[in-house]
């Protein structure tokens, strides 16, 4: 047993051996609130908590906004300019192929990004740029600057949704390559007049700066939520220690009124001589306050099962009595507060105090109902009083005392509402 009162037994009167400055009853279990992590993990997606929760849905939902972007822009914008250009397009089939080449790989992309699985960014960066390529090459000069060309509109979308979660330098780079192809085509169609330079230029920079603002924010608003959720967890982690360290210190505060009542009164009489240890009504007062405060501190011992761990408090200390006790445990008790395991457990303990000859005390426990039994000799002995019972149905715990002149049975019972 972790706590040992062999050294206080007031039930022998032994009050030079009793040092209740000694007693620890400050080791009240608190319970411990995880602070969060100070480094996040390198991986965002795959980091735990809940701050990387509402990053992952903030970016989820970026994800989503991009595919849609994507894949509407190439079907409402691109196709129909292809088909109503068809007849202008220096080679259709090509341009067509390429936008089906593109519809592929971008579904493919925005399929498994939305699943939640990053696409292979360096295949598919290579495959779009070379689709790209083979668009403007096969647009011709009077479709280089139409909608017909979708690549200078619609290529870019799909850039993002294959880049999703990587750094930014890896989409500039794809957008340069984006540029540099268009530029190439330009010098190969022989549109290299002022105003033809001044068309690249403004088609680069509205076709490419939407774009890198969406992926851009989108990994900002993700980073921006994490940090907010990370700030929010880090105070309600202090604010539930600084809630779990006032009760303890309240739990402490009211255990060290409990044992002082427990044992003050009967050791100031003693002590000035107002009361007699010989006396049998002091010595019952005496193991009733022992085996009080010895349940009392076993309370805040840290166990798997409080409620037999505290009725073993109480029992040892009245074997060492001498008194010969049997404890039977069927089942285990579910978790309950600790005032419901007092009021289980003091009416035993007040029993044991006035139990002679032998006892047995029972514990019978179901997940929505504990019973406590302690069935001793019915001795006529200074505490034989009977207790006061608590009716059927008045409360959540019972307490029902019985004599019929050879045995006493006390019994608790606690059953859930």
């Amino acid at each position: 047993m972790s706590t040992d009162l062999g050294t206080t037994d007031l039930g022998t009167t032994d009050l030079g051996t009793t040092d209740l400055g000694t007693t620890d009853l400050g080791t009240t279990a608190s319970a411990r609130v995880p602070r969060p992590a100070q480094k996040r993990a390198a991986d965002p997606a795959a980091a735990d908590g809940p701050a990387a929760d509402v990053g992952r849905a903030s970016d989820r939902g970026a994800r989503i906004a991009a595919v849609v972007i994507a894949l509407v822009w190439h079907l409402a914008i691109g196709l129909p300019a292809v088909l109503g250009a068809w007849s202008t397009l220096a080679a259709p089939t090509v341009v067509a192929a390429g936008w089906l080449a593109a519809c592929a790989l971008g579904g493919y992309a925005a399929h498994r990004l939305l699943h939640g699985v990053p696409p292979p960014a360096l295949p598919l960066a290579a495959a779009l740029l070379t689709v790209d390529a083979a668009v403007f090459a096969a647009a011709g000069r009077e479709q280089l600057f139409a909608a017909a060309n979708w690549a200078w509109t619609g290529l870019a979308w799909f850039f993002v949704v294959v880049l999703w979660g990587r750094p930014i330098r890896w989409m500039i780079v794809l957008l340069a390559g984006h540029a540099a192809i268009a530029l190439a085509a330009l010098v190969g169609d022989g549109a290299t007049a002022p105003a033809d330079l001044t068309r690249f230029t403004m088609y680069v920079y509205g076709t490419s700066s939407l774009p890198v603002a969406v992926f851009t924010g989108a990994a900002v608003i993700a980073t921006l939520a994490r940090e907010r959720a990370d700030t929010a967890t880090a105070t309600l982690a202090v604010r539930a220690e600084r809630d779990a360290a006032e009760r303890a210190w309240a739990d402490r505060r009211a255990r060290l009124a409990l044992v002082g009542g427990a044992a003050e009164q009967v050791l100031a009489e003693l002590a000035d001589g107002r009361a007699d240890p010989g006396d049998p009504f002091v010595q019952r007062r005496c193991v009733l306050a022992a085996t009080r405060l010895r349940r009392l501190i076993a309370e805040s011992d840290d166990v798997p099962d409080p409620l037999l761990h505290e009725l073993r408090a109480a029992a040892d200390l009245a074997e060492r009595n001498g008194l010969p006790i049997e404890l039977i445990a069927i089942g285990t008790p579910p978790p309950l507060p600790v005032e419901v395991r007092r009021r289980l457990a003091d009416p035993l303990a007040a029993a044991l105090a006035d139990a002679t000859g032998w006892a047995r005390l029972t514990v019978v426990a179901g997940p929505d109902e504990v019973a406590v039994s302690l069935v001793t000799p019915d001795g006529q002995g200074p505490g034989t009083a009977d207790p006061p019972t608590t009716p059927a149905g008045d409360d959540q715990v019972e307490h029902v005392h019985e004599r019929d002149g050879e045995i006493r049975w006390t019994q608790t019972r606690w059953r859930r509402p």
